[in-house]
């Protein structure tokens, strides 16, 4: 009976030292960017449009580096307003009014490659590129999907 309580103390004693500091651990997170709080099912969505966005910036620079202005055209299309659009409406709910202020011109600045593309010299284009990764980090810096 005595070691059960010894043990019970024993273990308390070791709660008490080492929970705080297990919280701190777990409660405390480097990485202060805003959480949207999708859930899986969002989250796996909304990160295969993220993907979909870097494989359109990849697509273009391509195009922009082998001067072929319908690779260019057909990269940008994919991640243009036709994309934001087909955002699921549950997603859309969760970002925030800033989110939406960097997102949307975002898109639409893949609608102006698309139009640039046929007109634009090929500096032009990657200075629009840069334009749109600035974006792109921009809210990166700030939001995460967990």
């Amino acid at each position: 009976m005595k070691k059960s309580i010894h043990k019970v103390i024993i273990a308390s004693i070791f709660l008490l030292v080492v929970s705080p500091l297990i919280a701190d651990t777990v409660i405390e997170s480097p990485d202060k960017r805003i959480n949207l709080h999708l859930t899986d099912k969002e989250k796996t969505e909304f990160l295969s449009e993220m993907r979909q966005m870097l494989a359109s910036i990849q697509g273009v620079i391509s195009g922009i580096a082998e001067e072929d202005i319908n690779k260019i055209i057909k990269s940008a299309r994919y991640s243009g307003n036709r994309m934001a659009r087909a955002t699921p409406s549950s997603i859309k709910a969760k970002t925030p009014l800033q989110f939406k202020e960097i997102g949307g011109p975002t898109h639409m600045m893949f609608e102006e490659m698309v139009i640039r593309a046929e007109t634009d010299d090929m500096q032009s284009l990657t200075e629009l590129t840069a334009q749109i990764m600035q974006q792109c980090l921009a809210c990166h810096a700030i939001f995460k999907a967990n």
